[in-house]
């Protein structure tokens, strides 16, 4: 740790120097800059550098690394571990950095590291394209991407990285790189699932597909037939068009219009099925779940841009998430999942939640870190919920769902849905041998392994 006397010089000229603003402990905004969307995150860096551009984001990194500080990068700030944020240390704040350029001719699209998914899928949609985004809008791009990338148009157009052109980087010596297919190949295979182990992103290029218009039906259910939901879902995504997505949820109803008074503040069933076309294709694959006894129906077009502001996360909740990756969906495994959702907490935001795989995601390629890539159905308990005192109960639930279910567990894991839960699920997350490689990659462009607020790759 630099002396007080190096170290407020060194502040100070970051003060002076950085185009964006420069927060610490006292500043007013502190708090404000400081704070992320998960309420158990409560974190107090020493400094927040609230970069513009590429150039801040390399002053920032060499103003940590004289000071020997800690360094966390926050994009989006929607890691559910707080990984953008550290005590006593320096965030690298790209949340200026938020542009988005669209190429419509090379189908193609450039995002800034601090960009969120609404800035992505608003810039896009005018021009008919999109690519596969998060299934919350505030969710950041970079982490995202860099993490994996699943997300209601994966079973059409493939994970979030299978669309990655090329990434920006800023390394931790605060040498700027530029990796693609040509261009760092070793380096461009590492940020497929490798997270933010090696470098900050300041700007990624992804594809874009033509998205000429978007549908979905959400259909409310009581929750005792949710067995028979689930394997109508089932077999309706299993024989039906890659198009097709969507995810089953129990959820506590919320006080929506569509939601019956009857079901609000109570245990809920709900299919919700999307399709990247248009609402005639929708309808005749959705008819098996319309045709099952249900107590409200929400079917039609829908722009993409809105339905993945649907399930937005609201910042000040509590949050807990986990997730397992499964084999297949027998009966079995049906009656297991539904039975867990009899303890669900309610009322809570907490969801209990079946996503389908396959298609594109099963088709992309193989060699990536992304392990989970062939499981047909993933599970995700998703605890969110306000009263402090609903701690223990909420996580004790979360930890309850992936007990269930591990008999069934491929093993791997997409590291976007969890928080920190130790080095083996890492592994378990990128697959051993993607581990082995990625290591020997971080030695070379992170060897003191300064970016390690993050799923972390320690240098072999």
């Amino acid at each position: 740790m630099a002396s007080l006397s190096k170290a407020g010089a060194a502040l100070a000229a970051l003060r002076e120097d950085l185009t964006g603003e420069v927060f610490a402990p006292g500043d007013p905004g502190y708090d404000d800059a400081r704070s992320v969307f998960n309420a158990m995150i409560d974190r107090r860096p020493a400094v927040l550098a609230q970069c513009a551009d590429e150039a801040d984001v390399v002053r920032a990194v060499r103003f940590g690394r004289d000071l020997d500080l800690n360094i966390a990068v926050r994009g989006g700030g929607h890691s559910v571990a707080g990984m953008g944020v550290n005590d006593a240390g320096l965030v690298v704040d790209l949340r200026r950095m938020r542009g988005v350029t669209v190429d419509p001719a090379a189908e193609a699209v450039r995002v800034e590291g601090g960009a969120t998914m609404s800035h992505l899928d608003r810039a896009t949609q005018p021009y008919g394209l999109a690519t596969t985004g998060g299934r919350v809008s505030t969710t950041g791009v970079g982490g995202f991407v860099l993490g994996g990338g699943t997300g209601w148009l994966d079973r059409w157009c493939g994970l979030a990285v299978d669309n990655l052109l090329g990434v920006e980087l800023v390394t931790a010596d605060g040498t700027r790189v530029h990796a693609n297919a040509d261009e760092n190949p070793d380096l461009f295979w590492a940020l497929h699932g490798g997270g933010g182990n090696f470098g900050i992103a300041t700007a990624l290029t992804l594809e874009l597909h033509e998205l000429p218009g978007f549908a979905i039906a959400l259909v409310v259910y009581l929750p005792e037939y949710g067995p028979e939901v689930v394997r109508t879902y089932r077999e309706l995504i299993a024989h039906g068009p890659t198009e097709a997505g969507g995810a089953i949820l129990y959820v506590t109803g919320p006080p929506e219009d569509f939601v019956p008074p009857s079901l609000v503040g109570k245990l809920t069933c709900l299919a919700l099925l999307t399709y990247a076309g248009g609402e005639q294709d929708l309808r005749k694959v959705a008819e098996p779940l319309l045709a099952l006894p249900h107590e409200a129906e929400v079917v039609g077009a829908m722009p993409y841009a809105d339905v993945q502001c649907m399930i937005d996360d609201p910042p000040g909740l509590r949050n807990y998430w986990s997730a397992e990756y499964l084999t297949g969906l027998p009966d079995a495994l049906v009656d297991v999942f539904c039975a867990r959702a009899d303890t669900l907490p309610v009322p809570t935001g907490t969801q209990h939640v079946l996503f389908p795989q396959g298609g594109a995601i099963a088709d992309g390629p193989a060699d990536y870190p992304v392990p989970y890539r062939d499981a047909p159905w993933s599970v995700h308990p998703f605890g969110i919920w306000e009263d402090p005192a609903d701690d223990d109960r909420c996580v004790r639930w979360v930890h309850d769902v992936r007990t269930d279910v591990r008999p069934w567990s491929t093993g791997a894991v997409y590291l976007n849905f969890i928080g920190d839960e130790g080095t083996d699920r890492v592994a378990a997350g990128l697959g051993p041998e993607n581990t082995a490689r990625l290591a020997a990659l971080k030695r070379r462009y992170d060897p003191d392994n300064v970016f390690r607020f993050n799923h972390n790759v320690r240098p072999a």
